[in-house]
């Protein structure tokens, strides 16, 4: 032990090794003291932004909109009347410019003909919200040939978002996403009028966000109550609108339907549109682009420990989400493309008549009787209650829990419901899809179904029993 403490008392006798030894020391102590200086920074640069924000957003007071000044030109202030678009707002073009531009929408003339372009043309759209949907709206609408567009958002360019922005890049980080925005359109299209609006939508501002007799508005807001003030105020005023659901924890395309928010199913976000909206007198009317997809696959990220303390700092303003929802950016794409061929589609007079799958009713219905004949047969025989499944709840069962498919044989023609266990009361965790002659079989069964099936069989099934479980406590 001696020994060994000499050495050691050696070693640092070295001048070398004391000035390494300091070196690192000093190093240590410099990196804790920068860490911390900046997280403290951060806390209260967050902090400032929502004063800052908050300040300029007055929600008590009859500011109309709000403009950040910005060193970009294109979005200096909307109160120059050169920036704002309207309707009538004119498109300047040489005879030159006006051949590049048909050529460059050849394949819309070809689609829609000389008279639907030119109602296309001469429209003005405004789009509420530039994020993930609003975007790809905003674009498609733009290469489509409508020359004459208002984008409002108040938010800035996140690296995060980059995954789903539709013109972004990682140079735009921290400006507008409106800026942005009109940035690429003018190198896509310099002949159109962009109005970019860096403000909070708010009922007390639509006058001012919404005025220039738009032909339609999209509504790509993520926020409940501004969504709602959009669509009453559109309603109130008689002014075309599409909105959109949430595209967030979504991830299967085909399950992406347009619709009536009073036809809408199976979303949690359109169930509570349509319920606040039913309590401001509306119950129909709006189209809304949304999924039928059920979410629980995913969910919300939870708050990082240094954000538990004082959430509201890492919310973009009051009273909007702190919590990330997952996002596949793919999802947020098709919504706003599928919103912008409908925008599309309706400014040209070209009649389309989305076939939301809630236009399955008759089948439901059909299924459900069906299911009601079985059960009945079973009542008779062994006692017991007569079917509570109504037409929805038939839905439910095909599309959710059984994917519009045979359990056993994966066909999708002349389908039924049955019940999967006799000894077991019918519910939605106990109806199982068949073809008609898989189902009349199976009925005739005794005993319990692993005398009949597969072990690979019963097992996906009662898999599909206990998503089912999981799904129900969020319908």
């Amino acid at each position: 032990m001696e020994s060994y403490l000499e050495r050691l008392s050696r070693v640092f006798d070295n001048t070398r090794v004391q000035l390494v030894t300091t070196a690192v020391a000093a190093s240590a102590v410099t990196a804790g003291v920068i860490w911390g200086s900046q997280r403290a920074r951060r806390a209260t640069r967050a902090r400032k932004l929502k004063r800052d924000a908050v300040d300029m957003v007055d929600f008590d007071s009859d500011v109309e909109s709000v403009s950040i000044a910005t060193d970009l030109d294109s979005t200096s202030s909307t109160d120059s009347n050169k920036d704002v678009v309207t309707r009538h707002t004119q498109i300047s073009l040489t005879p030159n410019e006006e051949a590049l531009i048909r050529e460059q929408l050849a394949r819309h003339y070809a689609f829609f003909g000389e008279k639907g372009m030119a109602q296309v043309r001469d429209s003005f759209v405004v789009i509420v919200g530039a994020g993930g949907v609003g975007s790809w709206a905003a674009l498609m609408l733009l290469r489509s040939g409508v020359q004459r567009i208002r984008i409002i958002d108040f938010d800035q360019v996140t690296l995060s978002s980059l995954n789903r922005h539709s013109a972004a890049t990682r140079a735009n980080v921290g400006i507008p996403k409106v800026s942005a925005l009109k940035m690429n359109f003018a190198e896509i299209a310099p002949h159109a009028r962009v109005d970019a609006r860096i403000s909070l939508f708010s009922a007390e501002n639509a006058p001012d966000l919404l005025s220039g007799n738009p032909d339609y508005i999209l509504d790509c807001i993520d926020n409940m109550d501004t969504k709602l003030d959009l669509l009453a105020y559109c309603k109130r005023n008689d002014i075309q609108v599409i909105s959109a659901m949430g595209a967030g924890m979504k991830s299967d395309p085909s399950r992406v339907q347009i619709a009536d928010i009073g036809d809408t199913f199976e979303d949690p976000m359109s169930r509570a549109v349509r319920r606040r909206l039913k309590a401001l007198g509306i119950q129909s009317g709006i189209k809304v682009v949304y999924s039928i997809e059920k979410p629980g696959k995913v969910q919300l990220l939870s708050l990082a420990d240094s954000q538990k303390e004082s959430p509201g700092d890492f919310s973009v303003l009051p009273d909007f989400r702190v919590r990330i929802v997952p996002v596949l950016g793919t999802m947020p794409a098709m919504f706003g493309i599928a919103m912008g061929t409908h925008v599309l589609t309706e400014l040209a007079s070209f009649p389309t008549e989305p076939l939301a799958t809630k236009g399955r009713h008759a089948l439901y219905a059909r299924m459900q009787r069906d299911l009601g004949n079985r059960e009945q047969q079973r009542a008779l025989a062994d006692g017991g209650a007569q079917l509570q499944m109504n037409p929805d709840d038939c839905g439910y069962v095909l599309e959710e829990i059984w994917r519009g498919k045979s359990a056993l044989s994966s066909a999708t023609d002349r389908l039924a419901l049955t019940r999967w266990r006799r000894d077991r009361p019918m519910a939605t965790s106990n109806c199982v899809c068949m073809t008609k002659d898989e189902a009349d079989k199976h009925d005739k069964l005794t005993g319990t179904p692993e005398d009949h099936y597969s072990p690979e069989t019963v097992a996906f099934v009662e898999n599909r029993f206990e998503e089912e479980k999981q799904l129900s406590s969020m319908r």
